[in-house]
């Protein structure tokens, strides 16, 4: 994450996204979304019982899920669950502790800034703050859904593709916000040069007992987070039993 202390407009231009990028992110997530779902789907289509095997002629065969008793991308199966179970594992904690931010800056920022119309108008906390209350509620749904199909006993068989798939729609939200960020850079700069302001928001950061981190740090979190989401989920099919391609998730599109 990037320091406040070393944040400065020129290190912030490198999180720009375009509306034409968010494009691209929320049709690679769509992609990557479908492939999980369609390789969850065909694995549990496949798997036999436990305890069953197929005999034909007297001979116990071999089952056809490559889930079970073969290698899949280099790795035993034991191993790629294990794997699959670690990145799983990771994308819930990384959840968990973005909805954590995202009250933060509502709560802890944009709750205090309201009460303060002294130093505050609407235009200002509107440029700032953008659709950042939009963005807290989507996640929250998100994340409920996600806890739902999360497995505490056995992480690497949970179902969280489904899950991406039904909310890919609500991503979007991101998109205004992101094109706003440099604006509320610009923005926050400008107030930083008046010590109230400083004062203020420091004493909002201790006041909600936030982690030490300046407001420019928590408000280009969900920038950060919209571009991870692709990343992560590309990490958990290379641990997924891969049934369809590429080209057959997109028909499914």
């Amino acid at each position: 994450m990037l320091h406040p202390k070393n944040w400065d407009k020129s290190s912030s231009a490198r999180y720009v996204i375009s509306s034409a990028k968010v494009h691209n992110l929320m049709a690679l997530l769509c992609v990557f979304v479908l492939q999980l779902w369609a390789n969850q789907e065909e694995s549990a289509a496949v798997e036999p019982a436990e305890g069953s095997s197929e005999v034909q002629n007297g001979h116990a065969e071999a089952s056809p899920n490559p889930s079970t008793d073969c290698l899949c991308l280099g790795q035993p199966a034991q191993n790629r669950d294990q794997m699959r179970a670690n990145v799983i594992n990771e994308i819930m904690s990384t959840e968990r502790h973005y909805i954590k931010h995202l009250k933060d800056i509502c709560e802890g920022y944009l709750k205090q800034c309201k009460k303060r119309r002294d130093m505050f108008n609407d235009d200002q906390l509107k440029v700032i703050f953008g659709n950042i209350e939009d963005i807290y509620r989507f996640q929250l749904g998100f994340v409920r859904d996600l806890e739902k199909q999360f497995n505490t006993e056995e992480p690497h068989l949970s179902e969280i593709g489904p899950c991406f798939l039904e909310h890919q729609d609500g991503f979007w939200i991101y998109s205004e916000y992101c094109n706003n960020h440099v604006d509320a850079c610009m923005e926050l700069t400008r107030l930083m040069r008046d010590g109230r302001y400083q004062h203020f928001f420091e004493a909002c950061r201790l006041v909600q007992q936030m982690i030490d981190i300046a407001i420019d740090g928590f408000l280009l979190t969900p920038v950060q987070k919209i571009c991870k989401y692709p990343l992560q989920l590309a990490e958990l099919l290379k641990y997924t039993v891969q049934e369809h391609s590429i080209s057959k998730t997109a028909t499914l599109m």
